[in-house]
């Protein structure tokens, strides 16, 4: 998993073959969001990959949207 905010920084030299490769990542260069992955190259060599854009975001809106309902049935626990 990569969420480090630069572009192309994950290449196929850097995984397995067969690996899943979860692209977090999202920088926006001349206009055009992208991820850590160099999408194109390493989507050869991984068994599977999430695109930027349209990979994770979903998910993503959900665990953050479940952790702050925890957190305020937490924080309603304590009084």
């Amino acid at each position: 998993m990569s969420a480090v905010g630069r572009p192309g920084l994950v290449t196929k030299e850097d995984i397995k073959a067969g690996a899943v490769v979860i692209d977090v990542g999202n920088t926006v260069v001349e206009g055009k969001l992208q991820g850590d992955v160099a999408y194109d190259e390493v989507k050869e060599v991984a068994g599977a990959i999430t695109p930027v854009p349209g990979g994770v975001g979903p998910m993503t809106i959900t665990m953050v949207l479940n952790n702050t309902l925890i957190a305020a049935q937490r924080s309603v626990e304590k009084k």
